[in-house]
């Protein structure tokens, strides 16, 4: 009703597995990458990789995007045979500079700055980019506009003029860039970590992120995401079996609790990143969901924190 002729859509993997794409007319696909994740539905990632390629065999489908530095690049490669395939990798930019905002580029003889951080968040934009190509777009005139682009809500989505970011990163995968991604870009500071794992979903990922966080992080702290029908002690108590010994670690259950006093007690040279939910407005529990919003959290004890500071100068 409203003219629109193209929409971007996530094909999930539910939702290709249990045929709820099958009413689209999907003309062109992206495969950005695969790590663990859902596996609670899938059992393996084999099966989780399988479902996932379906999507690029569709008939309807006339042209894919492929990540070539993704390890299973070869297996999306062959699902999308007969194909006009187009692929994209970090290797296609002639020069990257890493800055605290974000990069500075050059692609196709252009440069330019981006405020996005992480490597990852490069290869999004290329397949992005390659995605509008596909469709007709000229590249000439689509790469001067990166520049203008901004991060998705939640999505490594730094609040006001702090260090602190707020990421959905809820897999080991994701976990493993975000903190990864705070080193490189801001390698003097000393990195604080928020994080826990969902409830009834795939439980293999606790202690491979608590883990991921005692190698990468310098400061943990461990509280509830969504813990839903499960015992949020258990849930913590599965995270905390990957924490080796060398790695000290607080818990503060009541998120709330844990993004106020990590916040108010950051010091000078940390960066805080509060991992799991990024975008998400509510938090489920077992009987309820209530509403919990880990950026403006953030904000409201960024003020309470000034508050105090400018109380105790006083005194």
């Amino acid at each position: 009703k409203d003219g629109i002729s193209t929409a971007v859509i996530e094909a999930s993997s539910h939702g290709i597995a249990q045929n709820r794409i099958s009413g689209l007319n999907i003309s062109h696909a992206i495969f950005t990458n695969l790590t663990q994740d859902h596996l609670d539905y899938h059992q393996d990632l084999a099966t989780y990789a399988q479902v996932k390629q379906r999507l690029f065999s569709l008939p309807n489908v006339k042209s894919v995007v492929l990540n070539k530095d993704d390890e299973h690049y070869s297996d999306f490669l062959n699902a999308a045979k007969g194909k006009k395939i187009s692929s994209y990798s970090l290797a296609d930019f002639e020069a990257i500079k890493t800055t605290e905002h974000g990069f500075l580029l050059t692609l196709n003889n252009y440069i330019f700055e981006l405020g996005f951080l992480g490597k990852f968040n490069l290869l999004n934009i290329l397949a992005a980019l390659n995605g509008v190509i596909a469709i007709g777009f000229d590249a000439t005139k689509i790469i001067p506009l990166l520049q203008k682009l901004t991060p998705p809500t939640g999505r490594m989505h730094k609040i006001k003029e702090q260090l602190i970011w707020v990421d959905y990163a809820h897999t080991p995968d994701a976990l493993t860039n975000a903190l990864s991604t705070l080193k490189s870009h801001y390698p003097a500071y000393k990195i604080r970590v928020l994080f826990g794992c969902g409830g009834n979903r795939d439980q293999d990922k606790r202690a491979k992120m608590g883990k991921i966080a005692c190698d990468l992080a310098d400061n943990i702290i461990l509280s509830n995401d969504n813990p839903r029908g499960e015992d949020a002690d258990l849930i913590i108590a599965k995270i905390v079996s990957g924490i080796g010994d060398s790695c000290q670690f607080d818990i503060v259950k009541d998120r709330q609790l844990a993004i106020e006093t990590a916040v108010i007690t950051l010091k000078d040279d940390e960066c805080l990143l509060i991992a799991g939910k990024g975008h998400e407005t509510t938090q489920q529990f077992a009987d309820k969901t209530i509403k919990s919003n880990d950026r403006e959290i953030v904000k409201a004890a960024i003020i309470e924190g000034a508050r105090l500071k400018l109380l105790k100068n006083r005194q």
